[in-house]
């Protein structure tokens, strides 16, 4: 048995939840944009206590470790890392496209793509099987009416995250599917109990959010 903490803030809302091996006991969840740095650690609380439990109970802790926002992945990387390091347990990061793959396969006719919005006309997308199998690994793209235009001749694809409504206005490919499902921390536990089992978990010194793409940060 295992008592995971899932953290998510990767994306537009923040979320988590508490789960004994891959079934859920609690969740919390801020849809508040940019405060996610003053709402999570009295929420990581609060959802421990929800499930009648202290975080000395804690075999691990899991965060949603990008791709998307800089500044919700570090808020979500440095809160895991610090209560990793204050409780010793051990640390599992989980890909975000991986997780929103994961809410929605049985939803899926064949191909997964989450797709996260990178403003303007770009995404951060991979494309799995409903196996989780990763067919085109994680990248940012700019979208068009050409986009996935092979994948989409071949088989049937379900888009999903909090780019869809950018894509549906330049895909019109037959085979596209839209799926508008929110995704948030309760689809981490089957993917981070995996981990755990696997004892499969990540370097707290090294470890560092998956931007894809290079930070840059304004000299003074």
């Amino acid at each position: 048995m295992a008592l995971i903490l899932n953290i998510d803030t990767a994306v537009d809302g923040a979320s988590l939840c508490v789960a004994k091996n891959a079934t859920v006991l609690a969740t919390a969840k801020n849809e508040v944009p940019n405060t996610h740095a003053t709402w999570i650690n009295d929420a990581i609380k609060a959802v421990i206590a929800s499930a009648d439990h202290s975080l000395t109970d804690l075999d691990a802790i899991a965060v949603s470790n990008g791709p998307g926002s800089y500044t919700g992945l570090r808020i979500g990387l440095s809160t895991a890392k610090g209560l990793c390091f204050a409780l010793d347990k051990p640390l599992i990061c989980l890909n975000t496209l991986t997780i929103m793959a994961q809410m929605v396969k049985k939803d899926a006719p064949d191909l997964i793509c989450p797709v996260i919005d990178a403003r303007r006309m770009e995404i951060y997308t991979a494309i799995y099987d409903k196996d989780l199998t990763i067919i085109m690994p994680p990248q940012a793209m700019i979208v068009d009416e050409n986009s996935f235009a092979a994948e989409l001749d071949a088989r049937k694809i379900l888009f999903t995250g909090n780019a869809v409504t950018k894509l549906k206005q330049v895909i019109k490919h037959s085979n596209a599917i839209f799926n508008n499902a929110v995704y948030d921390a309760a689809a981490m536990p089957a993917l981070s109990f995996n981990r755990y089992h696997q004892q499969a978990f990540d370097d707290l010194s090294y470890i560092e959010p998956f931007y894809i793409k290079p930070v840059y940060f304004n000299k003074i």
